[in-house]
């Protein structure tokens, strides 16, 4: 790809991702995100073929961070609820990150066809490392599934994204998630 190909598509995906944040994905349109970068429609559309694959990649940085995070919630210091709480608080911020993304990330776990698929196995790697991790500590119930975690956590994420709940609120839901797969 040429050079100023390469830039033209980072461009692109730096203002649909700044877009995404502030207005959701539903409220944004591809001819807004190519306004707003400065190319034509078609340009737009030869890097992005559609609005997912354009979501895609707007939102790929992340990946890097959530393995991150992941990794420092297990490292951190403190109890086995104290690392696991670290961890949904971190996954809670990254879900509603983006308006409206809780919803379509969690809805979208387990459906390989979906156009967020990238997304939700990264997510899905991700607790199932937390999962492993606590459990070999024995510190979390045998039944407990990176999928099921995904779901709840999720699931809090998104009532908090799709209401007037402030996002600290999320703490005391993810907690009785937390106890709940937690061991003994």
């Amino acid at each position: 790809m040429r050079a100023d190909a390469v830039r033209n598509r980072e461009r692109i995906a730096d203002i649909a991702r700044q877009l995404f944040r502030e207005k959701g994905y539903d409220a944004v349109s591809m001819d807004e995100v190519a306004k707003t970068a400065g190319v034509g429609v078609g340009t737009l559309y030869r890097h992005f073929p559609t609005k997912e694959a354009l979501y895609d990649a707007a939102i790929q940085a992340w990946v890097e961070t959530v393995n991150a995070a992941a990794e420092k919630a297990l490292a951190g210091e403190g109890s086995a609820r104290e690392r696991m709480l670290a961890w949904f608080d971190a996954y809670v911020e990254f879900l509603t990150r983006h308006k409206g993304a809780a919803w379509r990330i969690t809805s979208a776990l387990g459906d390989e066809g979906s156009p967020f698929a990238a997304k939700c196995r990264t997510y899905l790697n991700a607790n199932q490392r937390v999962i492993d991790a606590l459990g070999a500590e024995g510190a979390l119930r045998g039944d407990v599934d990176a999928l099921q975690l995904c779901r709840l956590v999720g699931g809090v994420a998104a009532v908090v994204d799709n209401s007037e709940l402030d996002p600290a609120a999320a703490r005391s839901m993810l907690a009785v998630v937390a106890d709940g797969v937690l061991a003994g």
